[in-house]
């Protein structure tokens, strides 16, 4: 009887206020996604009411947890860290950076740069950095 081990290194998103607005967009995206869980702060809690305090959902199988932070940082995501997407087809990789990049910031165009048969790097309105593979 096979048992299921829990996912040991999950990714964690900090947002400052649309937490919840990306992780709805992103599972939106990829198959066998979903949001698991949501806490949210409450009345008088040191978080605006109702933003997400903490919450995990799935992309494709793979878990993330993420919260909008109530307190203002001077620093953001970055592509030096980035979420790296195997595609399976031309329709998956031309569909997911035409999402990911809808008021975004294309850094590298969908193209083959000699690595695979193509390959997209965008930032997405929410600043998070994401690599679109199509494997030759």
């Amino acid at each position: 009887m096979a048992t299921t081990v829990p996912q040991k290194i999950t990714t964690f998103l900090m947002f400052e206020g649309a937490a919840e607005e990306a992780m709805t967009f992103y599972v939106s995206l990829f198959e066998d996604s979903e949001i698991l869980d949501i806490t949210r702060y409450g009345a008088g809690e040191a978080g605006p009411e109702g933003s997400v305090w903490h919450a995990s959902f799935s992309l494709a199988g793979q878990r993330f947890m993420c919260i909008d932070s109530h307190v203002s940082h001077g620093f953001g995501f970055t592509p030096s860290m980035s979420l790296f997407v195997q595609c399976g087809t031309e329709e998956e990789i031309d569909r997911l950076h035409t999402a990911l990049s809808d008021g975004g910031e294309t850094l590298m165009p969908p193209d083959s740069y000699g690595f695979s048969a193509k390959f997209a790097w965008v930032n997405d309105r929410f600043g998070v950095s994401w690599q679109l593979n199509l494997a030759e």
